[in-house]
C-alpha cells in the first residue's frame, strides 16, 4: 500500500509513527453485514465520528488511504507546534538580556535534534490516533482509497463495504498557485518541509497567512535567513489589521524579512541546486537565491477518486463538498465534515462538526453547523486569536457594534512579562453587553480565546465577565478589564448626577 505523504528520514521515531498510523504489515478485515457508517478519511473529522459513533453501539468502518491522524498529527498541528516551542525557547535566550540575563555565548542552535525531537514527540502521541487503537474500539479500519460505487456501497481495494450512512472526511492538501517557473523547481510544503535534517542557510517562503507566518517567524530564530513573499500588504490578511501589525513588527524584529505588496515573482532554479526568485515589493525590484522555498498558500480538498458523481454528492475542486447547515450532502445518506467541505480548516472546527455528523447521520438529529461558535488562533510570536465577527462582517450583516479595546501597556502581568504590544479587542452589539466578537494579540491568545468563546457560546455578556474575579497579576485580567470598561460606558451623566444627588443627601 503506497502512501502519498513519504514520512522522511526512516529513522526510529518515524518508524514508530508509520507502525501506528499505517502499519506496513496491516491486513484489512474482511466486511460483514451492513455498517451504521462507512467514514472515508482517518484525519480528525473522520477519527471523532468513528470513535463517536462505536462509543454509542453503531457498527463502523474507517478507511484511510494514507496516514491516520490526518495533517493535524502528520504535517500540521503537531510538528509544527513542536517547532515553534524550540524557536520560542531561542527567542528567550535571544532577548535574555532585556531581563538583566546575560548569555556570553548567545544561541547555539542544532537544527538535527530540534528536528528529531518533533520527529520523537509526534510518535509519541501518535498512539492515539493509531489503527491499532481503533480496532480495540471496536472499529473495522481499512487502508486504501475509498470509492462509492452505489448507492449504499463503497469499495476499498477488491473490497465492498455496504452502508446505511456514509461520511466524508478525507480533508484538504496543499496545492501551488500559477507562479511562474513553480513547476521546474523543487518546492516545499508543509506535507515535506518536516521532513528536513539541516537547517537552510537561507529560506523562500510564498504566502504570509498562518502557515507562512508561523513558520517564517520560527525558522528565523533558528537561523535561517527568511524571505517571506506576500501579494498582499502586509501578513495575515484576513485577521484585525491592528493585530496583524503587531506580529508583523515582531517578525521583522525576529529577522523576518518582508516582502509585501509582490508582483511579478517568478521563480527559477539556479545552476547550483539552488532557487532565485524575483518579485517586486514596494516599487522595489528584488533578486533573491535560497536554499530551499516553502509554497504555504493554497489548499485543495481531496475529492478526486471517490466516485461522487456516481452517488449524487455536488462537490467543486475548488471549495470541496457541498453539504446544508446539517452537514448533510446532496445525497441524503452521504455526510461531509472538516476541511473537505467547511471554510474554517482547523483541527478543533473539524472536531465539533463530526460531533454535529454523529447526532444528524445515526439519531436523525437537527444540530447545525451554523450554531457551532468556533475561535482560532495564529501561533506566532505573540499570537493572534479570533473568534466570531470582525467589524468589517458585521457592516456586512448590518449589525451595529461597539467596540472595547484594553491595551496589555496598561496591564500589570503583561507590562512585568515586557509584552506590553498587544491587546483585547471585543465587539458587542451596540447597546447590549452581547459579545459578536473579539481579537486578542498576546503571547498566549489562543488560551486566552476560550474564555470568550465560553460566554458567546452560552449567552454571557460584559457584565458577567466584568462581575468575575481573575487571579491577580495575569494578561487574562485584561478581558476582564474590557468588562470593566462597558460598566463605565453605562455612566451617563444622567445617571452620574443621580448618583452625585444620592450621596451628597446621605453625607
Amino acid at each position: 500500500m503506497s502512501k502519498l505523504i513519504q514520512l522522511q528520514p526512516l529513522d526510529e521515531h518515524n518508524r514508530k509513527l508509520e507502525a501506528n498510523v499505517h502499519p506496513p504489515d496491516w491486513t484489512n478485515p474482511t466486511p460483514s453485514g451492513r455498517y451504521n457508517l462507512v467514514v472515508i478519511g482517518a484525519g480528525s473529522a473522520g477519527l471523532v465520528t468513528a470513535a463517536g459513533a462505536v462509543g454509542l453501539g453503531a457498527k463502523v468502518a474507517l478507511i484511510e488511504r494514507e496516514l491516520m491522524g490526518g495533517d493535524c498529527l502528520n504535517v500540521g498541528c503537531v510538528p509544527s507546534k513542536s517547532l515553534i516551542s524550540a524557536a520560542r525557547a531561542a527567542r528567550s535566550v535571544r532577548y535574555a538580556n532585556e531581563f538583566g540575563v546575560d548569555v556570553p555565548t548567545g544561541v547555539s542552535i542544532d537544527f538535527s535534534r530540534v528536528m528529531q525531537r518533533m520527529r520523537k514527540l509526534r510518535a509519541d502521541i501518535s498512539p492515539l490516533d493509531s489503527a491499532h487503537r481503533f480496532r480495540d474500539l471496536g472499529i473495522d479500519v481499512f487502508f486504501g482509497q475509498g470509492e462509492f460505487t452505489g448507492a449504499n456501497t463503497i469499495r476499498v481495494g477488491d473490497q465492498t463495504l455496504r452502508f446505511k450512512r456514509a461520511v466524508i472526511a478525507t480533508g484538504a492538501r496543499a496545492s501551488a498557485p500559477p507562479i511562474p517557473g513553480l513547476d521546474q523547481v523543487e518546492y516545499l510544503t508543509n506535507e515535506s518541509i518536516f521532513s528536513l535534517t539541516e537547517l537552510p542557510e537561507r529560506l523562500g517562503i510564498i504566502g504570509a497567512g498562518p502557515i507562512g507566518c508561523e513558520l517564517a517567524q520560527a525558522f528565523a530564530l533558528l537561523g535561517s535567513e527568511v524571505f517571506l513573499v506576500e501579494a498582499t500588504h502586509g501578513i495575515l490578511p484576513r485577521e484585525d489589521q491592528d493585530a496583524a501589525e503587531v506580529v508583523k513588527q515582531s517578525m521583522i524584529r525576529d529577522g523576518v524579512q518582508l516582502l509585501c505588496c509582490g508582483k511579478n515573482l517568478n521563480v527559477k532554479p539556479t545552476e547550483n541546486g539552488k532557487i532565485r526568485l524575483t518579485v517586486e515589493s514596494h516599487d522595489t525590484d528584488y533578486s533573491e537565491t535560497v536554499d530551499k522555498l516553502l509554497v504555504a498558500v493554497g489548499r485543495a480538498p481531496n475529492v478526486d477518486g471517490l466516485g461522487l458523481e456516481t452517488v449524487g454528492v455536488d462537490f467543486s475542486k475548488q471549495t470541496g463538498v457541498k453539504v446544508n447547515d446539517r452537514l448533510q450532502t446532496t445525497n441524503p445518506a452521504i455526510y461531509a465534515a472538516g476541511d473537505i467541505c467547511s471554510p474554517y480548516k482547523f483541527t478543533h472546527a473539524a472536531d465539533f462538526m463530526a460531533r454535529t455528523v454523529i447526532q444528524n447521520a445515526l439519531f436523525k438529529g437537527r444540530a447545525k453547523a451554523s450554531s457551532l461558535t468556533i475561535p482560532w488562533s495564529t501561533y506566532t510570536s505573540p499570537e493572534i486569536a479570533h473568534v466570531g465577527l470582525y467589524p468589517s462582517e458585521a457592516q456586512d450583516q448590518a449589525l451595529d457594534i461597539q467596540t472595547y479595546t484594553q491595551k496589555f501597556s496598561e496591564v500589570d502581568r503583561a507590562i512585568l512579562e515586557g509584552e506590553t504590544d498587544g491587546f483585547v479587542k471585543v465587539h458587542v452589539k451596540t447597546g447590549t453587553d452581547q459579545i459578536v466578537g473579539a481579537t486578542i494579540v498576546a503571547t498566549n491568545a489562543g488560551d486566552m480565546i476560550s474564555e470568550i468563546t465560553l460566554a458567546m457560546t452560552h449567552g454571557l455578556g460584559l457584565k458577567k465577565i466584568a462581575s468575575t474575579i481573575h487571579p491577580y497579576p495575569t494578561q487574562a485580567d485584561a478581558i476582564r478589564k474590557v468588562g470593566d470598561q462597558f460598566n463605565r460606558s453605562r455612566l451617563t451623566p444622567l445617571v452620574k448626577s443621580l448618583f452625585n444627588k444620592w450621596l451628597a443627601w446621605t453625607r
